[in-house]
């Protein structure tokens, strides 16, 4: 291996005179970054580079801290693999060191190239970007970049407490992600990207991370569309006072160790793990009046947010295998009696499926459309929609659809959390795929061969993606919605 990288390296000194742009290097994939001169690898007609570090790994005194560049250097790596999951308890090979990304490129074709960012969802408490259901070498191959970015999760990634504070934020996950997005502004061009076309997209809390960096001041000019999946858009965040409470109450369970950044990772876990169990969103962004300064609905009735173009909506089911108490504390806070959801939704008969009905209407579809109206009252182009479809495979026993979209934009199959596709289920798919694809070039989704996407009119006109059909229209449940956003 030792003598194939001196050879390799030989060669990467007749591509630094150059673009410098990613390059083969023999079978290889070659980019020249600050951090280093990395080596990727091929996959069919996808270049790929994993575990690219784009921060210092925030452990020791590095541990609760706004995340810091990492050392230029001329050496050459390997990026092959995957790095490390962020901290978390459902991953064995979980680790502090985990401030990564991944890129995704067809190769042998010359930029610039449109750059799609991803940021994963996991109620900011799990999940990875190495998760082979975000593969992005479906996306890449449509002749565009994709990155997907690992970020501060749990007490790490959003712990607010006096002791720590720095600047009054506990928000080192968004800062986290703050981070990767200026790494993708130096660095893109070097794989062929253009820092100037850049989208983000994501599902629940990778969409409300989205929606509070088109918030913030420090994320200004890094991207120049997104697409929010599922955002909550009327969420409350906690205040830095409720969220120091938390913060309080997680050392108390850690037990109080004279020096926190010095904990073991297992404490950590241990002590999260006890918070969440009473306070199920104890670890999330929080208004720190430094990155978050408002509610994200608040933010966009104000036109705080960037004014770019714009995809948003939510699938037709938002429910899950471990929604049930969010749902019961939902119709609990509203004060609708179940009557009265019965008369709401005259057309459901089972109790559970009337809960998920106004769970997903309640947290998820009014809120869209409330974003989408504010947000082309500031002038930018808003396209909205909705995803009712469920594969052919799962129509005889439906199960909840919140993340059922994300299959459909990467086209995996096969893999832990995706089932096979049948040759209809890959014909929306590649319709929605290139939706999102036409949107990241140009800003506007629609194409040849697509059924013409309506800009929603105020919010009103959506897509909607269901199981006979896709087409534009004005969105059938209006009324229902206009109930609940009184």
């Amino acid at each position: 291996m030792r003598s194939l990288l001196a050879l390799i390296a030989a060669s990467v000194v007749l591509c630094l005179a150059g673009p410098a742009i990613a390059q083969p290097v023999g079978q290889f994939p070659f980019a020249l970054t600050r951090e280093g001169q990395m080596l990727g690898a091929v996959e069919g007609e996808v270049a790929f580079f994993k575990g690219l570090a784009y921060a210092a790994p925030p452990v020791g005194e590095l541990r609760w801290r706004p995340p810091q560049a990492t050392a230029e250097s001329s050496e050459m790596r390997t990026a092959y693999d995957y790095g490390a999951p962020c901290l978390q308890p459902s991953l064995a090979d979980a680790s502090e060191d985990c401030l990564t990304l991944n890129v995704f490129r067809p190769f042998g074709v010359d930029g610039p190239l449109p750059v799609m960012v991803f940021i994963h969802d996991g109620a900011f408490v799990s999940g990875t970007a190495n998760d082979p259901l975000f593969d992005g070498a479906r996306l890449a191959q449509a002749g565009l970049i994709v990155v997907t970015v690992n970020y501060r999760l749990g007490a790490l990634g959003w712990l607010s407490h006096p002791a720590l504070s720095e600047g009054g934020s506990g928000n080192y996950g968004l800062m986290d992600q703050i981070a990767a997005l200026h790494w993708v502004h130096d660095n893109i061009a070097a794989f062929g990207g253009d820092p100037n076309n850049v989208t983000l997209f994501g599902s629940g809390a990778g969409a409300t991370s989205i929606a509070l960096l088109m918030l913030c001041d420090e994320a200004r000019g890094l991207f120049q569309k997104a697409i929010l999946q599922s955002v909550p858009g009327r969420v409350h965040l906690r205040s830095r006072q409720e969220a120091e409470a938390a913060g309080l109450q997680f050392v108390t369970e850690l037990g109080r160790p004279a020096d926190l950044r010095a904990a073991v990772p297992r404490r950590l876990l241990a002590a999260e793990q006890k918070l969440l169990a009473t306070s199920p969103h104890g670890f999330a962004p929080a208004i720190d009046r430094v990155h978050v300064t408002e509610d994200i609905a608040t933010g966009f009735a104000a036109g705080h947010e960037s004014r770019i173009a714009l995809i948003i909506g939510c699938n037709d089911d938002e429910t899950d295998f471990d929604s049930e108490p969010d749902i019961a504390k939902e119709l609990a806070s509203s004060g609708i009696a179940i009557d009265e959801l019965r008369k709401l939704y005259p057309d459901v008969t089972k109790a559970s499926d009337l809960m998920a009905r106004f769970y997903t209407d309640k947290v998820f579809s009014e809120p869209v459309r409330l974003l989408a109206r504010l947000h082309t009252a500031s002038g930018a182009p808003v396209f909205r929609y909705r995803f009712a479809y469920v594969p052919e495979a799962r129509r005889a026993n439906p199960e909840g659809g919140h993340g059922r979209e994300l299959q459909f934009i990467f086209g995996v199959e096969g893999v832990p959390g995706a089932g096979i596709f049948s040759r209809h289920d890959r014909e929306v798919a590649n319709r929605m795929r290139a939706y999102w694809i036409n949107f990241a070039k140009s800003g506007d989704p629609n194409g040849p061969d697509l059924p013409h996407w309506d800009a929603t009119a105020g919010g009103d006109r959506l897509l909607l993606i269901a199981n006979e059909r896709i087409a534009s229209g004005d969105d059938p449940f209006a009324e229902h919605l206009d109930r609940l956003a009184r």
